[in-house]
């Protein structure tokens, strides 16, 4: 696995998405968002999630998928329950993960920001692959970019989103990271 010029990752597959546009010129991508998703939710391996993220969401599939498959989003990754990576948007574009966000006084997370989703949900546990495979995109993203913390979706959209969640293990992803305490702001002094 290793970062291109381009901004795309060798060695994960990659399913471009439509729904990303051009950074902001002179911003350094600089934060990480971490984010879960199942679709339909509380279900794993469905591939809805690719087609989610590629307009290609099928609302007759699911009751659920009536509500959202008009609505574009997209993150830079998605490491599935087996740990496996799937890389949908280029980290020198911003995919439309954040929405409506604010790290610390700074709007517009997508801005400045990298995207990447855990196949998961608010009330189960996460696979050990996929700390392993978190930890290796952030190694990876910090040869190429200036990164200076790592939040949650939770973090930086308090009151509209509760990702990754409360059995997200912040803990085992710090130390299995060896990042510094700094780089987990909301971790290290709370919310």
């Amino acid at each position: 696995m290793a970062l291109d010029a381009r901004g795309w990752m060798r060695g994960v597959r990659h399913v471009p998405s439509p729904n990303c546009d051009a950074r902001p010129p002179g911003i350094a991508v600089d934060l990480v968002v971490l984010h879960n998703i199942s679709l339909p939710p509380g279900e794993f391996g469905t591939g809805d999630i690719a087609a989610f993220f590629t307009n290609r969401l099928d609302p007759q599939r699911h009751p659920f998928f009536e509500t959202i498959h008009q609505v574009q989003v997209s993150a830079h990754f998605l490491v599935e329950r087996s740990g496996a990576i799937v890389q949908f948007v280029s980290c020198a574009e911003r995919a439309w993960h954040a929405g409506a966000s604010d790290f610390f006084g700074r709007t517009r997370c997508n801005d400045f920001s990298i995207g990447i989703e855990i196949e998961g949900c608010d009330d189960r546990p996460f696979e050990p692959a996929q700390y392993h495979a978190v930890c290796s995109v952030l190694a990876e993203l910090a040869g190429g970019y200036p990164i200076r913390a790592v939040a949650g979706h939770s973090d930086i959209a308090p009151g509209r989103k509760t990702d990754p969640g409360p059995y997200f293990d912040w803990p085992r992803l710090m130390r299995m990271s060896a990042w510094p305490a700094e780089r987990f702001p909301y971790q290290r002094w709370g919310k």
